[in-house]
């Protein structure tokens, strides 16, 4: 019989986890096929970026909703610091509400939409609007669905790009997993700067061992129901904190809270919400100076004796794996394997359905219910 994440995939099936426990599960091989397709496509994102990066003037927005906005937040750094082009990560949630704060109509500007499905409404309303208040403006949507309406939409546009992601990598299952890993390694593919050809394959294998290792002790951990749960990154990372505890939010449906930060912004107010029932996790970051920051805070919550359970994820971690000494944006989707995992046993441990959290439909795969206005209507 055929385990996955310590249950069998029948059992997985039987309370309707099944999708969501393959699509975390898969990353691995995903991320090698996702290195394949970029290989075969260069040419043509590199053509259609042209010397784009190079110039100062240059304005790259990322952008997306919930998770696909914090694909945007853990590269928009490196990115930024990698080029004289200006590089922003700004939630298409941000951008519809206030145009006039970060659009302006003669700067050259590249629009980076994140999208699993492409129907957000949101999301295409961002590019709408972008399209509207910069003229010449030119879209790079990296998206999970070629029948998507950002997709579509975006074919016949000599200024727009589509770079579509492996098939199986929009997922089945309520949260995003393997979507967001691809857009995110896609992305720092493409618009990194002498990114070497072979990094997300020796990522992979990276991953495959780590899967293996962190598989039973993980599952053990999340077995029984969290009080509450802290994610906590610096720089980058702090996106991966972000992205790890709406994991949680969403795969509990809300009844496990989590909350994430940096470690050096935990003290001031949010280490209030710790309690004998709490775990804390710390992303530890390839920088030295960040982890003298991050090892301070993790020997005084130790100290402190407040919260449950402490543990630190990355190299040298408590759940950790020997990794390559890269920037943490490149190494955030292997350590975010752990987080994807926990939540899902924390989900079947609540005995709800991963696949499926919200039952009731208060909370959709794909967002509803969303009222678009004009920018120019008052």
């Amino acid at each position: 019989m055929t385990t996955l994440l310590q249950r069998s995939q029948q059992a997985w099936r039987d309370i309707g986890g099944l999708h969501t426990a393959e699509e975390i599960a898969h990353q691995p091989a995903l991320w090698r096929e996702l290195a394949a397709s970029l290989e075969d496509g260069r040419e043509a994102v590199a053509a259609f970026l042209g010397d784009s990066l190079a110039n100062p003037l240059q304005r790259v927005i990322l952008t997306g909703a919930g998770s696909s906005a914090y694909v945007g937040e853990i590269i928009a750094d490196e990115l930024n610091a990698a080029w004289p082009a200006q590089v922003r990560a700004i939630a298409t949630t941000t951008l519809l509400t206030h145009p006039e704060l970060y659009l302006e109509a003669g700067a050259p500007t590249l629009l980076v939409s994140f999208a699993r499905s492409g129907d957000s409404p949101e999301s295409l309303a961002a590019v709408h609007l972008v399209r509207d208040l910069v003229p010449g403006a030119r879209l790079l949507n990296i998206t999970c669905n070629p029948e998507g309406r950002l997709a579509r939409e975006s074919a016949l546009d000599a200024d727009a790009f589509n770079l579509l992601m492996p098939a199986a990598s929009c997922d089945r299952g309520f949260a995003m997993t393997s979507s967001f890993t691809c857009m995110l390694l896609a992305a720092l593919a493409v618009l990194g700067k002498d990114v070497p050809p072979d990094r997300i394959d020796t990522l992979a294998g990276l991953a495959s061992t780590a899967m293996q290792a962190w598989e039973a002790p993980v599952a053990e951990l999340a077995a029984v129901e969290a009080g509450r749960v802290v994610y906590l990154g610096s720089g980058p990372l702090e996106g991966l904190a972000k992205e790890s505890a709406l994991k949680l939010l969403e795969l509990t449906a809300g009844r496990v809270p989590a909350i994430a930060n940096t470690p050096l912004g935990f003290r001031h107010g949010p280490k209030s919400v710790l309690t004998e029932d709490a775990l804390v996790f710390v992303y530890g970051s390839s920088k030295a100076l960040s982890q003298r920051y991050e090892a301070d805070l993790v020997e005084e919550l130790r100290r402190d004796g407040v919260a449950g359970r402490v543990l630190t994820i990355g190299v040298n971690g408590d759940i950790g794996i020997d990794a390559p000494d890269w920037p943490d944006a490149w190494l955030a989707p292997l350590w975010l394997l752990v987080a994807q995992q926990i939540a899902l046993h924390q989900s079947a441990a609540l005995q709800l359905r991963p696949d499926n959290p919200f039952a009731s439909g208060t909370v959709n795969r794909v967002v509803k219910g969303v009222t678009i206005y004009r920018h120019d209507e008052h």
